[in-house]
């Protein structure tokens, strides 16, 4: 006996086995029960997730010998024949190769015959927004005064491109991608009846490859079967999709947020070596970068220390911008002279770009240094503060807090009740770790809300200047051209508006 792919011999027969569509599986079943039933139906959705198995499931319940039903019997001729793709009532069309207005007149010439063997002619045409304007003005004029025993069932991954007037006759349902769990799952369960031993591990990164498309997935099985001798293995999976280990990631990221271009290009020469896929290491850097952004959002999700690490060591600025690259150099890479060089070149850029106001490059921390040769090299807050590789929310707590005790690795700082905000656990942590890069050893600080004494950074360089827009305003007092257009025209002098010259 000839051996049958899964995708094929595990197509779901009836709507209880069709995976991640109870949405529409809900709308149907309930017409079906009620005898409610439309002459065209339209099922949109990516490829892979079910549009033409669902039609032909469809196709068994209007047709089931039992009579109209929700649950085909999958036994009577007529849903034996559907299933292997001979029944003489059901005409499946691939519209990508009958486009023609002549070819859609004659098939749909035959409608105005009864059906043969079945209750409902029915017209499964696949892909059809790829017909014709005139193939679509024929086809209109069969579903505008459809025969009381046709159907017409209308799949498609592009809706945009089919007629309004086409569209407003039909009953739409749009198909999800399917989450990689419900895919993981159902491969979990097809391998145990299948009776081939298989690792949960490895079937999420099938199902993560599959894209949200059952038929790809179950494809994917099909191939990691072969390449595991037999059983499904992380490993295998791993070498069989090109899959990117996490770890160089993690390292690819460690070595931009210290600004070693040497050890981030490493990393995609290790990549290179093992003939891993770039475009999938750009989705998993993306995708890395995202968990990065939720925990310094959300701190307490995310259990994975090494990542809690890297979302201390890194701004949330660059974060998002560092997000925004890795997008951009997955759309540039079949641009790039070759893929090893478009993603080293999209690394090139995370070390190049930076977002305003942050340090060109993190360097990573210095070995520590006695603690006199500390209290040595930064006495005042106010130039410590100038010096610390630190942007955004823990920049603004920086340079809004007054410095009210140091004592060896202690920092006690007070920031305004206004400024209450800043004091915030995440910014506290981020200061403190730009804190011990700079300095090269462990600090400690606390942060309190209360009475300021006007001697943060902030409030020190706002009093500069004011001094400075008030020596200029004294400056433009006493001109004597200003003074003769005072007197001349009666006027006065804004103080105001008077700048400080930036020259």
């Amino acid at each position: 006996m000839s051996y049958q792919v899964l995708a094929r011999k595990w197509r779901p027969r009836d709507f209880a086995n069709l995976v991640g569509q109870e949405h529409v599986v809900r709308a149907l079943r309930h017409a079906l029960e009620q005898k409610r039933l439309h002459h065209a139906y339209l099922f949109t959705g990516t490829r892979g997730v079910g549009k033409t198995t669902l039609a032909r499931i469809l196709a068994k319940c209007l047709n089931c010998e039992t009579g109209i039903t929700a649950q085909p019997c999958n036994k009577c001729s007529a849903c034996v024949e559907i299933d292997a793709g001979r029944f003489v009532d059901l005409l499946e069309v691939d519209a990508a190769t009958n486009t023609k207005v002549d070819e859609m007149r004659q098939l749909l010439e035959t409608a105005q015959y009864a059906p043969t063997r079945g209750r409902f002619k029915v017209y499964v045409i696949d892909e059809v927004h790829q017909l014709s304007g005139h193939a679509f003005n024929a086809m209109l004029k069969t579903l505008e005064e459809p025969p009381e025993h046709m159907k017409f069932i209308l799949a498609t991954t592009d809706p945009q491109k089919i007629p309004v007037t086409v569209l407003s006759r039909c009953l739409q349902f749009n198909l999800k991608q399917m989450p990689k769990e419900a895919i993981a799952t159902h491969l979990g369960l097809i391998l145990e009846k299948e009776q081939i031993p298989a690792e949960p591990e490895a079937l999420v990164l099938i199902a993560r490859a599959a894209a949200g498309s059952m038929r790809d997935a179950l494809s994917l099985l099909d191939q990691a079967i072969a390449h595991g001798g037999g059983k499904v293995a992380p490993a295998s999976v791993s070498d069989m999709l090109g899959t990117i280990d996490q770890t160089h990631l993690l390292r690819l990221v460690e070595a931009v947020a210290a600004g070693d271009a040497a050890a981030a290009v490493k990393v995609a020469d290790e990549m290179q070596a093992r003939s891993l896929s770039f475009d999938t290491a750009l989705a998993d850097l993306a995708s890395l970068l995202l968990r990065i952004a939720i925990a310094q959002s959300l701190p307490d999700t995310v259990d994975d220390a090494r990542l809690r690490e890297l979302a201390g060591r890194i701004d949330a600025e660059s974060v998002q911008l560092y997000y925004q690259i890795a997008l951009q150099g997955r759309e540039d890479l079949p641009l790039a002279p070759d893929e090893h060089g478009g993603f080293v070149m999209t690394v090139l850029r995370l070390l190049a770009f930076k977002p305003e106001g942050a340090p060109r490059v993190a360097m990573p921390p210095p070995a520590a240094k006695p603690k006199q040769d500390v209290a040595k090299k930064d006495s005042s807050w106010p130039q410590l503060v100038q010096q610390l590789p630190v942007s955004g929310a823990a920049r603004e707590l920086a340079r809004n807090a007054e410095l009210t005790r140091r004592d060896g690795p202690l920092f006690e700082l007070v920031v305004p009740k206004a400024k209450a905000y800043l004091a915030e656990r995440s910014y506290i942590d981020k200061l403190k770790a730009a804190l011990e890069q700079h300095l090269g050893s462990a600090v400690v600080v606390k942060v309190a809300v209360g009475e300021v004494a006007g001697a943060s950074p902030a409030a020190l360089e706002a009093g500069a200047k004011e001094a400075r827009r008030a020596e200029a305003a004294q400056a433009v007092q006493s001109d004597g051209f200003v003074q003769d257009l005072v007197n001349m025209f009666d006027g006065k002098v804004v103080d105001s508006t008077i700048r400080e010259d930036r020259k």
